[in-house]
């Protein structure tokens, strides 16, 4: 009998580290709502994706579905993490209204003044009780967006009875019911149908940060744009997660692990905040050059609406109460963790 060459042992050994390996590597499916080129995916997603490619030495890396090419609708993504349709999705729990009261806190009117302080308040609240409402999750950030303003075509907002008559759009449960509070008729829908909603006179108007408007070219169907006094918080913002599926990231191994945990948590959250802050004077920027007619609302009819608005905390605290919480005390610890993250 003839021995194999050495050389094909060699081979045939290597052939075999090489196939180890590969069956190693981890691709990790993502999924979202944005279109590529709008300013999450792109200025954070990506670079985050990029960032754990390296710090795997490319054993980790990302496939990214924009725009729900994976399917479904953006209120699916959710479960889908959760059933390992993705392995990572990006979206807000409030598209799935009134499934997970816990986190609508931050929803609230007036709660916010700067997306980087409120996404780190946000986050140490999941931590703390909001991992509740996820089972078979592993949120990697929770964040905020910048400050939600108003936008209009028939006329401006300048107070609170301009809203009588007007079908206006906002993206959670607590929008709505504020949109609704101030006198508006509330449409709800999920971003991508927005666009069209506006340009075939299906809706009046709609609220939404500066951020998002250029993605879907809504600074170019509308003509007035409403914001509000800097010196009073928000008219709102909204909550969004970076989900894990849980099983998938269980069935890493250690070292793939602690890249993702590296990468994860209280220090994306507050990179998360902080860009979107940054992305919206450039945002708002364009709606200016366009020619929109800018208002802005000041602290004393802010006031008003403050009060017309003000039974929906109470509202959420009886709601999350009846559901075995301390709604009261949850209620003071956020806005009291935003006031912390606010003097850093």
């Amino acid at each position: 009998m003839h021995s194999v060459p050495k050389t094909l042992v060699a081979l045939a050994a290597a052939a075999l580290v090489s196939l180890s390996a590969a069956a190693q590597d981890v691709v990790l499916k993502v999924h979202h709502f944005w279109p590529p080129g709008a300013m999450p995916p792109s200025t954070i997603l990506t670079p985050w994706c990029e960032k754990i490619a390296k710090d795997s030495g490319g054993k980790m890396r990302c496939q990214i579905y924009p725009s729900m090419q994976l399917g479904g609708t953006p209120a699916n993504l959710i479960d889908q993490a959760k059933d390992g349709v993705a392995d990572i999705v990006w979206t807000l729990p409030g598209y799935t209204a009134g499934r997970f009261p816990l986190m609508e806190v931050f929803e609230l009117p007036f709660m916010s003044s700067s997306a980087e302080a409120t996404s780190q308040a946000a986050w140490d609240y999941y931590a703390q009780v909001g991992h509740r409402e996820f089972p078979g999750i592993k949120a990697l950030a929770v964040n905020v967006h910048d400050n939600g303003y108003i936008h209009t075509n028939p006329r401006q907002i300048k107070v609170m009875a301009d809203f009588k008559g007007l079908r206006m759009r906002a993206p959670t449960r607590q929008t709505n019911k504020m949109l609704a509070a101030l006198g508006a008729t509330p449409v709800g829908m999920p971003l991508p149908a927005l666009a069209e909603s506006i340009a075939k006179g299906v809706i009046d108007g709609y609220l939404l940060p500066w951020e998002v408007i250029p993605s879907i070219k809504a600074h170019e169907l509308t003509k007035f744009e409403s914001e509000t006094d800097p010196k009073s918080r928000a008219l709102y913002t909204a909550v969004f997660i970076l989900a894990m599926n849980q099983a998938k990231y269980d069935s890493l191994p250690p070292d793939l692990k602690r890249v993702i945990d590296a990468n994860s948590g209280a220090s994306l959250a507050k990179q998360m905040g902080a860009q979107w802050d940054a992305s919206a004077p450039p945002a708002r920027k364009l709606a200016v050059d366009r020619g929109n007619t800018f208002y802005v609302i000041p602290a004393a009819e802010l006031e008003t609406w403050q009060k017309a608005t003000a039974f929906l905390a109470d509202d959420w605290v009886k709601d999350v109460s009846a559901k075995g919480h301390d709604g009261a005390a949850l209620l003071k610890s956020a806005r009291e963790a935003i006031a912390r993250y606010e003097k850093k």
